[in-house]
């Protein structure tokens, strides 16, 4: 290791220590490498960012306290300890010592945390910060440094720049999938099938199952941007809120219609299809190019944890209705269902209050990247709304068309809650899992499947019982036992495979077959 490079180092642990944090985070490394000056300042400038507002923003991005003693010696957080595995390799493979500009490059093409959010908020893409500062770090470390300190220059007049509206932030485009500008068409399509046309109701079903999927898309990337303007602690806040919305929506119609069988399907379904199906698609695309995978062990225990206490929430009312059949207790069964619907709300909250705020540390508390430039609140809040609205009508189509679409396609409710209604809602949601997998970001694609299944089990299906009591509908927690043995089996095998912190593409595959079988088993109920 060079001389910049522990000094650099050495830098961070101070900056911890003045800062109060518990720990050395990434965002520490880098203002070490500003503090202790050499090329960060006019690389930075190079990009589009002027130093002392980096600075500024790297020091009010994480939770102030108390300056640290000098006796207490804090750890490496996981992003940072990353961030050096990655500068030290490309020093490695260049045969070179590890030094400040390995530790900067790498800050900067790291596509998570604070360098990434500062990038994206900026509205500076990761394609020009490639084209300006190349790619990874050459044989000599020192050459490196004249070479990132000649491209801070100003280049001639003659010298072609790279591509930039030079717009403000706000005012630029940002990159909307094209297949979800496609799938907009099936918003007034439904609309005019269920309103005007009267169309059978399997054309309905189905084009309404096709419009709610990018109006979810358009909901969790509205939440996703007013979550970057928040803050770690507000953000992931609302991230929990808005998580499932798309899905809330569908089934708080569904209950409001009586179809309360279907909803209870979807809860289950729901969490299935995010531990097995999801987190077997994201597990394959991270290991098919990688050997093996390597994840955060505290956040897939604590989910792990938490469905296993889901498990137990939906085994009590079904035991109790089991011993007491009677119809008689069929009261007793809706106020237990209350019961632990309130102690599962409480859970959850304390679960937010442990990973956002008292221990959030040991999450890493790192955001999904965006693409393009940060959204405006006002223009993220009128997506929302937008979005929201939209989901409701088509909710309210799918939902009046499922009882007789669902009898022409020779399709069961349990069926179609358990497996159909869940992809529907959270479609989005598993493709972005799916996607940040395979560009090797696997503890943000596990991040949201284990996250969505706990919200579904501590918050959704709370606050659909709870709702249930509002409409007049006995919503209870009495599930049928196939759907609390396949919930059981699902969360035991998710945790003996996530719970050691490394995976591979077989276990991935290993999740769909569970999936599969329990797909089967809906199909012949």
């Amino acid at each position: 290791m060079s001389q910049s490079a522990e000094q650099a180092l050495a830098q961070a642990r101070d900056e911890a220590r003045r800062l109060g944090h518990d720990s050395i985070g990434a965002e520490h490394i880098l203002l070490a490498l500003l503090r202790t000056g050499g090329v960060a300042e006019p690389v930075l400038r190079r990009i589009g960012l002027e130093p002392e507002e980096v600075r500024a923003r790297l020091e009010a991005g994480g939770r102030r306290g108390r300056p640290r003693g000098g006796g207490e010696e804090p750890a490496h957080t996981s992003h940072a300890k990353r961030l050096i595995e990655i500068a030290s390799k490309e020093a490695r493979e260049a045969g070179t010592e590890l030094s400040a500009e390995h530790l900067l490059l790498a800050a900067l093409h790291e596509p998570r945390g604070a360098m990434a959010r500062i990038l994206s908020e900026s509205g500076i893409s990761s394609a020009r910060v490639r084209s300006e500062l190349g790619g990874t770090p050459p044989a000599r470390p020192a050459a490196r440094g004249r070479e990132l300190s000649d491209r801070a220059e100003p280049k001639s007049r003659g010298e072609s720049r790279p591509e930039h509206s030079g717009l403000p932030p706000h005012l630029q485009k940002s990159r909307t999938p094209r297949w979800r500008l496609v799938l907009l068409a099936a918003v007034p399509l439904s609309m005019l099938l269920g309103y005007v046309l009267h169309a059978p109701a399997v054309w309905v079903f189905i084009v309404a199952c096709l419009g709610v999927l990018p109006l979810a898309g358009y909901m969790g990337e509205a939440t996703e941007h007013l979550a970057h303007r928040t803050g770690p602690t507000v953000g992931g806040l609302l991230n929990a809120t808005f998580g499932n919305a798309a899905e809330l929506i569908i089934a708080l119609v569904a209950l409001r219609a009586g179809l309360v069988d279907l909803v209870k399907a979807s809860i289950t379904g729901s969490i299935l299809g995010n531990l097995l199906l999801i987190m077997g698609l994201a597990i394959i695309a991270g290991g098919l190019n990688r050997p093996d995978l390597r994840f955060n062990r505290t956040n897939a225990g604590m989910s792990a944890g938490m469905l296993a206490l889901s498990v137990v929430a939906l085994g009590f009312p079904a035991l109790y209705h089991a011993v007491h059949p009677e119809a008689a207790a069929r009261a007793a069964e809706l106020h237990m269902s209350e019961a632990v619907a309130l102690i599962l709300i409480l859970t959850y909250g304390c679960s937010l209050l442990f990973s956002l705020r008292t221990h959030r540390r040991l999450f890493g508390g790192e955001a999904h990247p965006l693409e393009g430039p940060v959204w405006s609140p006002r223009k993220a809040l009128l997506i929302l709304a937008g979005a929201t609205v939209g989901v409701a009508i088509e909710s309210e189509l799918l939902v009046h068309a499922a009882t007789e679409a669902t009898e022409t396609l020779g399709l069961s409710s349990i069926f179609l809650g358990l497996i159909v209604i869940p992809i529907i809602g959270n479609a989005a949601e598993h493709a972005a899992a799916v996607v940040l997998s395979r560009k090797g970001q696997i503890d943000l694609g596990l991040q949201i499947a284990l996250g969505s299944s706990t919200q579904i089990a501590l918050l959704v299906a709370p606050v659909l019982v709870f709702a249930g009591v509002l409409m007049g509908q006995d919503m209870n927690l009495v599930f049928q036992p196939f759907e609390v043995l396949a919930l059981g089996m699902a969360t035991a095998v998710t945790a003996i495979i996530t719970l050691d912190g490394e995976s591979h593409w077989f276990e991935g595959v290993q999740l769909l077959a569970v999936y599969l079988m329990v797909a089967v088993g809906a199909f012949f109920l």
